[in-house]
């Protein structure tokens, strides 16, 4: 089954809001083993959508639509889909009860144009909105298939799980399956030549995604149900984790660099306190955002001026005074500094110019030094990014919770 999916709204085309719907839609259809080669948005024009329509009919079985389904005159992409096959739109009478109830259940009064909102191409078959006032539905003609589901991110997903992906996995007759790895301090260039010979493969098939500082390997299988993908990603799985080593730190979405942080301070039973100079007190927010932070993180200093590293973490004025606060010298005392006054089991600290400009003895911006200090020792790490301001405290910010987990992993 090969689909495209429709976006209509002109805040879309206009970038005034992000086309989640598009990104989750996208996921959702891969898990289906429906293949996607398109994404469209037009707007609220009526000639274009149905020109827009016609067009991914084309090409495609199904076409997933999302949006035009309120109740004002210029959402209209129930009437184009009726009008594209013929067809004349009939209300409801059951989804219009079930609009009148959701407005009498959030306190506001039904007006006439909601009744639009229950007016179908005949013969469609509806799909109910849980969240909303505005039902979807899916037209079949032949062998093509139109299925309209609402714009608003929550409804749309709720509608999609519970109604259109049950209805597309019937038609798919396949089953794909994905496996993210995510891969920490190896860059993409590097990444490929590592694995070169593993994206040669049609099934399953490897595929890199970029993040700040990390990058996604996805691996993908077709088969005919869920045991069969895994028992072909397995393998490629083990390979990537042998070549990359400890590069590989987790798997999922979910999985960022901080909860891989996170989990092994839980798994152990230890507690950190981050000092931060450069990064401002973002490598311990970044921890924090974790639920259950407050079981591992006992304390956090942002020590910006040089009298604050020395009054709070005992960093040392000759060192400061020979090597500058931008240093592996400074950096491994504010980091033990940290452990050794909140009694925590790791300190981790920042220290570096995030710029814009280079610093005044010309030292680049970007020029970062992270320390990890443990029982058996202290790590010093130094890093050289380059972009704008806030990416590089970004990276530093990353790296800084990466060094933590290699010196947990390594001890």
């Amino acid at each position: 089954m090969i689909a495209e999916i429709l976006s209509v709204g002109t805040e879309l085309l206009m970038g005034q809001i992000a086309n989640t719907d598009a990104q989750y839609i996208s996921r959702r259809l891969s898990e289906l083993g429906v293949t996607l080669y398109r994404h469209t948005t037009v707007g609220d024009n009526p000639a274009r959508v149905k020109q827009a329509l016609d067009e991914a009919l084309s090409r495609a079985d199904v076409v997933i639509t999302t949006g035009g389904l309120g109740p004002t005159e210029d959402d209209l992409t129930k009437e184009m889909v009726a009008e594209y096959f013929g067809l004349p739109m009939r209300l409801d009478e059951k989804s219009l009860r079930a609009i009148e109830a959701y407005m009498n259940r959030v306190g506001h009064p039904m007006t006439d144009n909601n009744r639009k909102q229950a007016r179908f191409p005949e013969g469609c078959a509806i799909m109910e909105n849980r969240c909303g006032t505005a039902p979807g539905c899916i037209v079949e003609s032949g062998d093509k298939a139109v299925a309209v589901l609402p714009g608003p991110p929550h409804e749309m997903k709720d509608m999609f799980d519970r109604q259109l992906a049950p209805w597309l996995a019937r038609r798919s007759g396949a089953h794909i399956e994905s496996k993210f790895l995510r891969v920490f301090g190896i860059g993409e260039s590097r990444l490929e030549t590592l694995l070169i010979d593993l994206f040669h493969s049609d099934n399953p098939t490897l595929a890199l995604y970029c993040a700040p500082g990390e990058v996604q390997a996805r691996i993908t299988a077709m088969a005919a149900d869920s045991p069969a993908a895994q028992a072909l990603i397995a393998p490629v799985e083990a390979e990537i984790r042998r070549r990359l080593g400890d590069a590989v730190y987790g798997e999922g979405a979910e999985n960022t660099i901080e909860r891989a942080a996170f989990d092994l301070l839980k798994a152990r039973g230890e507690t950190v306190c981050f000092a931060e100079s450069c990064t401002g007190g973002l490598t311990a927010s970044r921890l924090v955002s974790v639920p259950g932070a407050s079981d591992v993180m006992k304390e956090a200093h942002v020590t910006y001026a040089d009298e604050v590293k020395m009054r709070v973490l005992g960093v040392k004025r000759e060192t400061l005074a020979a090597h500058t606060a931008v240093s592996a010298e400074c950096a491994r005392e504010m980091a033990e500094g940290a452990r050794r006054i909140s009694g925590a089991d790791w300190g981790v600290s920042t220290t570096g110019y995030a710029g814009p400009g280079d610093a005044p003895d010309g030292t680049p911006a970007g020029t970062v030094f992270i320390a990890v200090a443990g029982a058996s020792g202290t790590d010093v790490k130094a890093c050289h990014f380059r972009g704008q301001r806030e990416f590089i405290r970004t990276l530093a910010a990353s790296n800084a919770l990466n060094l933590l987990r290699l010196a947990m992993e390594k001890r």
